[in-house]
């Protein structure tokens, strides 16, 4: 969906708020399924780990090098607190770090150190994708995106070994071995999609099998893994060596949620590692809540998203697959992940998006060791620039540095502490171990929803219930100040803003400016805990609503 379509009905106030007509919501006065809370501050907790800032995406290698990309970087590591970033085109030929001479290598790491340097003085190291195929080490001439990565297999299986061995030798002799041993090595990018590799099953396989020989080689501790396999499927599609589309059952049902969905390659990629006594430091594939690999040129898969729980569905499938096999101490890394894998889908600009992101991330504690947003930032480039400011893409930042509603999706999770107080729909309550503060995370993802959100952006961010949120707190400091901060269609989302200038392409530095503020201005309030200790605090939320209080 093009971004100049998002929001085109929705009535925008002086302001720049957004007016939702009030027969969109229950009568005045009454909300549906409210929630209260009664919490002990001084309770034992359950530890947790923060997996949604463990990684996120970026589109290819060489946009790493622009400074619009690492200053995204620098404040999404900053305010979301990722410690991982991966993209494509590693070794893509504007990387330069490939080719033949009289049938012999020459190998260019400028590029690629430059781009390492910079990412770790910001602090974010690379989560390593291996791909594309060096022009001069491709077998076929078969290219993706208009940057023409090629996606074959390799003319030489040799000379594929000696440019990873060569690759990761230098890597540790420019950043030490204890830093490239926290790294982690990916072999490839969604080899089930042809789109992506112009191979088979098992020639991707192999692809694996001489690429983590050739890793472990240098050093046993380095970290190596696949099969970064696309979004999960209901059929048989993928049973063959390639996809055969024949096979595909969702568009023969009503509801695409009534069937049983499985990750892709998985099962035969752990089965073809441990017949081969191959090493598997982790698994990775892609569960994005749809089913993209219909074919997009004739429009049938629009709309056919999969329900809100799919990734928390997927995830347990994964947890229970990786259990059960022969690497059970196998980490879980799923590589790309968002609300659609369409770098046009307006969602991606919207409220809803964020309340998505959070509720996903919330409902999946404890099931996976990242789940990698797709991606930080607009500077991104598959399908060529962006057409407009707000053009449904990918990134939690746009083009111009305008941070989206998801933005505050992410900063609002990493501020969540590491331990858990409590959790239910709609509400996780955790302390910091270290400070013992408390923060909270308040959502409401309304029930008339029941898919993950869509391009049907209108429809979707002016539905449902308002739910009343109540917050009983005991065992805080007295008279401690607690921050409360509010995420909603008025404050922190910059597109209203965007819209009332009269939507301009592109905003003047001015404009440009104003709508960098506005994307920040989410509501800030503060209040006091009692005498006692005690906070107390009552609010009802709108549908797709987010609140983080801190105290």
């Amino acid at each position: 969906m093009e971004g100049r379509h998002f929001l085109k009905n929705s009535i925008i106030t002086a302001s720049g708020a957004v007016f939702i007509p009030s027969f969109f919501y229950a009568e005045k006065g009454k909300t549906f399924n409210n929630l209260t809370a009664i919490i002990d501050a001084t309770a034992k907790g359950e530890h947790f780990a923060h997996f949604w800032s463990k990684c996120v995406g970026a589109g290819r290698a060489n946009e790493g090098l622009r400074a619009s990309w690492l200053e995204q970087m620098k404040i999404s590591k900053d305010l979301c607190g990722f410690e991982f970033c991966r993209f494509h085109g590693l070794f893509h030929e504007d990387m330069c770090v490939y080719k033949e001479v009289g049938g012999k290598p020459i190998y260019n790491w400028q590029y690629i150190d430059d781009l390492f340097d910079r990412m770790l003085a910001i602090g974010v190291k690379p989560f390593v994708e291996l791909g594309f195929m060096p022009k001069d080490l491709a077998s076929t001439p078969a290219q993706q995106f208009w940057w023409k990565g090629y996606v074959s297999p390799p003319k030489d299986h040799a000379k594929w070994a000696d440019l990873i061995t060569h690759f990761v030798k230098h890597c540790i002799l420019r950043y030490g071995l204890d830093e490239v041993k926290g790294w982690y090595f990916e072999v490839w990018n969604e080899p089930d999609l042809h789109g992506f590799w112009d191979g088979t099953k098992s020639q991707y396989f192999e692809l694996y099998k001489t690429s983590v020989n050739a890793i472990k080689a240098i050093d046993k501790g380095l970290r190596v893994g696949g099969p970064s396999t696309s979004n999960f499927v209901p059929d048989e599609r993928f049973d063959g060596e390639v996809e055969d589309k024949t096979k595909h059952k969702t568009l023969t049902v009503n509801d695409i949620n009534t069937l049983d969905w499985h990750g892709v390659w998985i099962k035969d990629f752990i089965a073809y590692c441990a017949k081969e006594n191959l090493p598997v430091d982790f698994i990775s594939c892609h569960p994005y809540p749809t089913d993209w690999a219909l074919d997009p040129e004739t429009k049938k898969g629009a709309g056919r998203v999969r329900k809100v729980d799919a990734t928390k569905e997927d995830l347990l499938w994964l947890k229970n697959v990786v259990a059960n096999s022969p690497y059970p101490k196998a980490e879980i890394h799923c590589t790309e992940w968002s609300s659609s894998p369409s770098p046009r889908d307006a969602t991606h600009d919207s409220l809803q998006a964020a309340t998505f992101v959070i509720k996903a991330n919330v409902d999946s504690i404890g099931l996976v060791d990242s789940l990698s947003y797709w991606t930080f930032t607009d500077v991104f480039e598959e399908k060529g620039a962006g057409d407009t400011v707000f053009h449904g893409g990918f990134g939690l930042i746009n083009y111009q540095g305008i941070v989206k509603p998801t933005f505050h999706a992410y900063r609002m999770l990493n501020a969540l502490g590491d331990e858990i107080l409590h959790k239910e729909e709609g509400i996780i309550i955790t302390r910091h171990w270290k400070t013992k503060k408390i923060t909270a995370l308040l959502f409401h993802y309304p029930s008339e929803r029941k898919d993950v959100v869509d391009g049907n952006v209108n429809e979707v961010l002016n539905m449902g219930t308002p739910r009343k949120f109540s917050l009983n707190i005991k065992g805080l400091k007295p008279s401690a100040t607690v921050s409360i901060e509010t995420l909603d269609r008025n404050h922190g989302f910059a597109y209203p803003k965007w819209k009332e200038m009269g939507s301009p392409e592109p905003p003047t530095r001015e404009q440009t400016k104003q709508l960098k503020d506005a994307a920040f201005a989410t509501l800030m309030e503060k209040v006091k805990v009692d005498t006692n200790g005690v906070f107390n605090w009552e609010r009802t939320l709108q549908p797709w609503d987010c609140v983080l209080i801190e105290g």
